[in-house]
């Protein structure tokens, strides 16, 4: 017979409870001798797929389960304290049945009971106990819980529901943690055994068996205070407070011997547990498709049939009249497709997709390799013509690679919603849910959390913390080898800094959260929880899978990925500005894929905002290839990534004619024609292989997935079939061997072309609608942006350069979002302004529209809704410069206050809504006038104006962004002349090392303190126009600096990058020399040369210049540098008596006079 199993077992996803990672859990029964486990998680079945798939690949019996909570009363009672959690029962399935039934109660649980707990009642357990095992759990169990209150008739009553629920089926759970660690829980221990003593005796009076248990909540015996850590991590408690929830550090998994020691009075219940096992049957929980009913139109029986029908009349729509090839293409289709079960996955997929279109919901034009279908173009699931452009059906689907369908469909962000609402109320509310995800306790996460509870010092965290490489995925282990300090800190003297490394190694991985999949949707045949169980998420009324994404198609769920894409809602407003703009209605779906300005755009690299082109290196390599076709997009948004970016400059060479294009055989050039003989693609090497060797369409299939995968074996396979083809065609060894060694160097790169095709189409259609409608493009652009900082100040700067105006709020010019005005400039959106509702702007427009612009404030405030248009929305608007259209009032003016308390914008409110009901109480008199009555406008009250710096802090609180001007503007001489590298190009310290660096920028945060060893150090946060950089100084110079450690202070940064001392592994940006930004004009600007064309010279220049000489004298040299380009002659001068004051007044004449240059040095 089989030895002892343990039946009450909490893992990871037992969140931020229990600490048993699967795979180890697994692992370490195995190195036991045992033969089985169960998994019991609270209230959900999280983990159940992959410990189901775990121990089964390791031959260890699966037992799935959960320890769920069952309400005091029934769980439509959530009124009392008694109803919010409810007493712990074990399920166990002992076959698919109860696995089912499992399901049912653990989803309903989520979706009908939950209460602060998920809870089933025993209503619930009764419909559903078939082929479950029930026990009578740990000290939170009924049972337990009845006899601790010491009323034997209450646990007698409980145990005979139980039995009339489960029968036979009903075990009594018995547990002793008997710990002398003064540090555990010592309370547990006597209360176990109080209950054990009348479990006995329950056991011999109602003919029930006992079995033994340890409520497992961690793997090994070392690892209790890592758990300890942990609970105190869930409960937010520090690991010495005295009051803190406890264990009793017994709950690992033992050893049988272990366990029989601690039972030796009752080995009864250690040899029932065997046989408890031994009933429990193995089963799978993998499914075949299961796919959604699509319920098909009148005269329709079949669905291959009607998917036929439809294929067809796309297929006219899309191409008119049919080559054979195209037939061809669409028959081979429809017949794989019908194979495989599939008609029903298209059929759903275009109704989706035709109702999003009704909805006026922007569709991209595909992703991924569903763009290979020419049954998916037809029935506009794609936008790609595949045959057009080489695109293989058979890299999406094929018969010898049985998978299921996976079509992601990227929608506008606005639309995805509606889209989603469209398939719930379509196919059902139980039948449609999101996928559940799971967030880990990284590598840096662990650190901290533990750091955090065992009260190590921040900065100590912290430093821990940095010193993990920034890598997603990256573990503690794999941190140790790569940065030796990190590793050295395990053994560090400080024993705060060694545990919290130990037990951060330990907790790293354990589930932290749970979320929803950012765009992964379930469709179900019937109700969901049929298959899978379900749970409730937060922000979403649709349920939520339990299981994530990884394991939902194995059991035959269909997965889809409903995108929310930036660039389509992008798209979308940038047309409906070109409506509002210019009245022209463009359908972005028709637009001319060899439109010239377009191409100039791509060449010229200003592919700012252009989706997947905006990088950097990717316009350098824009401009050198100077594209002229769509193609040539296709490629580059194949190439441009690691790996195949070293063969961008071949492909140049080769498009310019400057490098011969040579393909080894004559045969291969029909499919690397478009690439200039590289082999770009991934369908490249599949329609290769069929034409060279043979292969058929699955087998060229396998070998781009051997490629991709670097499938050693498989490619072994595969390359000998290549040449056994290859040769049997007749072509020779030496060139078949240099062909597959090319494959072999670079296939593993190629790029899928049905997904790159997709997103060049994006690419180009931004760049058209950039082309030729600039400003409602980047108006678009901005408007989508309005909340990321770094990328609004690079498309500011982009919309500048391309030679239009940003301006601020306006009430009488701008719209919800940005919006392009008369002139061409760009204005900002009333939306975009926090605090203000957009149902109020939308009010405010209409009113607009209607009855014309606005004339000042007090027409504004008499014409609005001022419920709607409330004293909030009207103080941000001010602040934010939306009434500056309005002359005599100043912003400051609104919010000063009258002899009465009153602010400007109160009394206008006031104002507004007695003109409104004076109003309404004319239209009812006889002759329809006031009565005589005038209604008197409030005066502002006079006051100064903000200061520069309040206005624009003010204006950036409620707007984001330094809109009107920016605090560095009055410094923009300083920051041009002296900076070397903007605060974003800093972030990357490794392009800067062991060189001497300059930033300037304004100061925002400061922080200072005193080190471990007593010394003081400080920090200040700098902010340019493009992001900020913390600084650090340390002892003597923190204490020579840091008078400049005030927020506000503008400084100019002198430093040097280099390898941290006693870390070399890290680096820092030292300071060597700060200057105030004020100051830098008259410290470090020795002279200024004018550098002037004769020409240009007269009068009325000479005179302004030398009155504007006379009012700024200082102590910088004046220089003069007279230039005549036709002669090619420079004379320079100097004042020897004259020198001058560089202040704004006189840069300000400088920048803006056309006939003169300046240079300062």
């Amino acid at each position: 017979m089989a030895g002892f199993s343990h039946l009450h077992v909490h893992t990871q996803y037992s969140i931020l409870d229990g600490a048993s990672s699967i795979p180890l859990l697994i692992d370490k029964v195995k190195s036991l001798g045992m033969d089985s486990i169960a998994i019991t998680d609270h209230g959900n079945m999280f983990g159940v797929k992959e410990f189901h798939n775990i121990a089964t690949k390791k031959g260890i019996k699966p037992i799935i389960g959960c320890e769920i909570y069952v309400a005091k009363r029934s769980i439509s009672d959530v009124t009392g304290k008694e109803d919010r959690s409810g007493d712990h029962l074990i399920l166990l399935a002992k076959n698919l049945t109860g696995y089912r039934n499992l399901i049912k109660l653990v989803s309903t649980a989520w979706t009908r009971g939950f209460y602060y707990k998920p809870r089933v009642d025993k209503e619930l357990l009764t419909k559903y106990h078939e082929g479950l095992i029930a026990s009578s759990a740990c000290l939170a169990g009924e049972i337990p819980d009845e006899i601790l209150s010491g009323t034997m008739a209450g646990a007698e009553a409980a145990l005979k529901s139980y039995l009339d629920i489960f029968g036979k089926d009903f075990y009594l759970e018995v547990q002793r943690h008997e710990t002398y660690d003064p540090e555990a829980d010592g309370t547990a221990f006597p209360q176990q055994q109080k209950v054990i003593e009348v479990l006995r005796k329950l056991a011999v009076k109602y003919n029930v068996k006992l079995i033994a248990t340890n409520d497992v909540h961690f793997i090994n015996e070392e690892d209790a205070e890592a758990h300890d850590r942990l609970i105190c991590i869930n409960t937010a408690k520090d690991i010495d407070d005295p009051n803190r929830l406890r264990y009793s550090k017994q709950e690992f998994i033992k050893s049988e011997e272990e366990m029989r020691k601690i039972f030796s009075d009752m080995p009864e219940a250690i040899d029932n547990v065997p046989e408890l096992v031994a009933g429990i049957e193995k089963y799978k929980l993998d499914h075949g498709p299961i796919m959604p009913e699509f319920e098909l139109p009148e005269g329709y029986t079949d669905k291959d049939e009607y998917l036929r029908f439809l294929t067809y009349k796309g297929a006219k729509e899309r191409w008119g009249t049919l080559t054979r090839e195209q037939t061809e293409r669409i028959d081979f289709e429809l017949e794989t497709i019908a194979k495989m079960g599939f008609p029903g996955y298209f059929l759903i997929v275009q109704d989706f997709l035709r109702a999003a279109r009704d909805m006026g919901v922007s569709v991209g034009p595909g992703r991924g390799s569903a763009a290979g279908s020419a049954v998916a173009y037809c029935l506009r699931i794609t936008d790609i013509d595949p045959i057009k452009y080489g695109l293989l059906f058979e890299r999406f689907l094929n018969l010898d690679r049985i998978s299921m369908p996976d079509i992601d469909i990227d929608f506008d962000e606005d639309g995805r919603e509606s889209v989603l609402k469209y398939v719930v109320d379509k196919y059902g509310h139980d039948k449609v849910a999101h996928i559940i995800t799971f967030g880990t306790m990284a590598a840096k996460m662990a650190i901290r959390d533990v750091a955090r509870v065992q009260k190590l010092p921040l900065p100590d965290a912290d430093r821990l913390a940095k010193l993990v490489p920034e890598r997603p995925g990256i573990s503690l282990a794999q941190a140790y080898t790569e940065v030796p300090e990190l590793a050295r800190e395990r053994e560090s003297s400080n024993k705060l800094i060694a545990t919290t490394l130990k037990y951060a190694e330990v907790l790293e991985g354990s589930v932290r959260q749970t979320g929803v999949h950012a765009c992964g949707i379930i469709i179900g045949k019937d109700s969901l929880d049929n298959y899978i169980p379900l749970c409730t998420a937060k922000d979403t009324e649709l349920y939520a899978t339990q299981y994530d994404g990884s394991h939902v198609e194995s059991v035959g769920l269909l997965k889809m990925d409903f995108l929310g894409l930036k660039t389509l809602s992008i798209i979308r407003d940038a047309v409906e500005n070109v409506k509002k703009s210019k009245g022209i209605d463009i359908n972005i779906d028709t637009i001319s894929l060899d439109d010239k300005k377009t191409f100039e755009l791509f060449s010229n690299g200003e592919t700012t905002g252009i989706f997947q082109f905006e990088s950097t290196g990717m316009k350098r390599y824009l401009r050198d290839l100077e594209p002229n076709r769509f193609e040539d997009l296709i490629a580059m948004n194949a190439l441009y990534r690691p790996g195949p970016m070293e063969y961008i400059p071949k492909f140049i060479r080769r498009k310019h004619g400057k490098e011969k294009i040579d393909s080894p055989l004559p045969e291969m050039e029909k499919y690397l024609d478009d690439s200039y003989g590289i082999t770009v693609y991934q369908e490249q090497v599949m329609l290769l292989s069929q034409e060279l060797a043979g292969f058929t369409k699955g087998e060229a299939d396998s070998l781009r997935k051997a490629m991709g995968k670097k499938k050693k074996s498989i490619m072994d396979e595969m390359k000998l079939k290549f040449f056994e083809g290859c040769s049997r065609k007749g072509y020779d060894e030496v060139i078949v061997n240099k062909i597959w060694s090319d494959w072999e160097a670079f296939a593993q790169y190629a790029f899928n072309k049905s997904h790159s095709t997709c997103y060049a189409l994006i690419a180009y259609q931004t760049g058209y609608l950039k082309a030729r409608y600039p400003a409602e493009f980047m108006a678009a652009v901005l408007s989508r942006n309005i909340s990321d900082i770094k990328k609004i100040t690079t498309f500011m700067d982009e919309t500048r350069r391309m030679g239009m105006e940003v301006l601020g709020p306006d009430v009488n010019e701008s719209n919800v979002k940005f919006t392009v005005n008369k002139d061409g400039n760009i204005r900002f959106g009333l939306g975009a302004i926090k605090g203000v509702g957009e149902s109020a702007v939308l009010q405010l427009i209409e009113e607009r529209e209607t009855n014309g612009l606005y004339k000042d404030i007090f027409d504004l405030v008499e014409r609005v809704n001022l419920n709607s248009l409330n004293k909030k929305n009207l103080e941000a608007m001010s602040v934010a410069g939306a009434f500056d259209c309005f002359p005599g009032i100043s912003r400051a003016q609104y919010f000063s206050l009258d002899t009465k308390g009153s602010s400007f914008i109160e009394s206008l409110i006031r104002y507004g809504n007695n003109a409104k009901s004076l109003k309404v109480a004319s239209k009812q008199t006889l002759f329809g006038d006031t009565n005589g009555f005038d209604m008197v406008k409030p005066e502002p009250t006079v006051c100064p104006d903000w200061p520069k710096l309040e206005k624009l802090n003010r204006e950036k609180e409620v707007i984001g962004i330094y809109l009107s001007s920016h605090p560095l503007d009055d410094f923009r001489l300083e920051i041009n002349t002296f900076t070397t590298a903007t605060l974003a190009e800093l972030q990357n310290l490794r392009d800067y090392l062991d060189r001497e660096v300059i930033v300037a920028g304004m100061i925002t945060e400061t922080k200072n303190g005193i080190g471990k060893n007593g010394k003081p150090y400080g920090s200040f946060t700098l902010q340019d126009y493009s992001d900020s950089f913390r600084f650090i100084m340390f002892d003597k110079d923190y204490i020579d600096n840091s008078k400049f450690f005030y927020i506000g202070y503008y400084l100019l940064v002198k430093g040097r990058v280099q390898k941290r001392k006693f870390r070399e592994d890290e680096l820092e940006f030292s300071i060597k020399k700060i200057n105030l930004l004020s100051s830098v004009k008259d410290e470090l600007i020795k002279s200024v040369t004018l550098k002037i064309n004769p020409v240009n010279l007269n009068e009325e220049m000479i005179n302004e210049l030398k009155d504007l000489i006379r009012e700024n004298k200082g102590d910088t040299e004046l220089k003069f540098l007279f230039l005549d380009p036709d002669d090619r002659i420079s004379l320079p001068m100097f004042s020897r008596t004259v020198r001058v004051r560089l202040n704004n007044e006189l840069i300000s004449y400088l920048d803006d006079h056309p006939g003169i240059e300046y240079k300062v040095n």
